[in-house]
C-alpha cells in the first residue's frame, strides 16, 4: 500500500494521513429560506476505512514498542515472585511480604505504564522509523492527543 503523503491543515501543520480533520468553521444558523442543496453541502464527508485506519508500519512498530516497554517490567515483576521464593525457601534471609508485594506491584505498575509509552513513543509517520526510545516522539504525539482532548472538550 502506498503510503500518502501528509497533508496540510489550515493551521499549516502537517496532518497524519489518518488523523480526523478539523472543523475550523463554527456552524451558523441557516434560515429557513436557504435551498436543500446548499444544507446538504455543510455536511461533514463521509472517511472510508482505510483512510481512518492505522498504517501497519506503524501498528507494527507500536506492538514492538509495546512489548519492549511492558514485557521488561512485567517479566520482571513475574520475577520478583520466583526469586523470593528461592530466597525464602533456602533460607537464605527473611523477606518481608510487604517487601516482595509491593516490589512486584511496582514492576506491573511500569508494565501498565509501558504500554502507553510504547504507543506514544512509537513514530506515528510511516516514513519516519523514529528514535531507539522516543522520547521526541513522545512529545510529540502527546501533544497531539491533548490536543484532540481539548478540542473534544470544546465540541461539547
Amino acid at each position: 500500500m502506498p503510503s500518502e503523503p501528509q497533508q496540510e491543515s489550515s493551521s499549516g501543520k502537517k496532518r497524519l494521513p489518518f488523523e480526523p480533520k478539523k472543523n475550523s468553521k463554527k456552524a451558523t444558523k441557516t434560515s429557513s429560506a436557504t435551498p436543500i442543496a446548499a444544507k446538504t453541502e455543510d455536511k461533514p464527508r463521509s472517511v472510508s476505512k482505510e483512510n481512518k485506519a492505522i498504517p501497519e508500519a506503524v501498528s507494527q512498530r507500536m506492538v514492538k514498542r509495546m512489548a519492549f516497554f511492558c514485557g521488561i517490567p512485567t517479566s520482571l515483576g513475574i520475577s520478583t515472585f520466583i526469586l523470593s521464593y528461592i530466597v525464602v525457601s533456602h533460607a537464605w534471609f527473611t523477606l518481608p511480604t510487604p517487601v516482595v508485594v509491593l516490589t512486584s506491584m511496582g514492576f506491573f505498575g511500569l508494565g501498565v505504564l509501558g504500554l502507553s509509552y510504547g504507543v506514544l513513543s512509537a513514530s506515528w509517520e510511516e516514513e519516519t522509523p523514529g528514535s531507539i526510545f522516543g522520547w521526541e516522539q513522545f512529545t510529540v504525539n502527546w501533544g497531539r492527543m491533548t490536543a484532540a482532548w481539548r478540542s473534544g472538550k470544546q465540541k461539547n
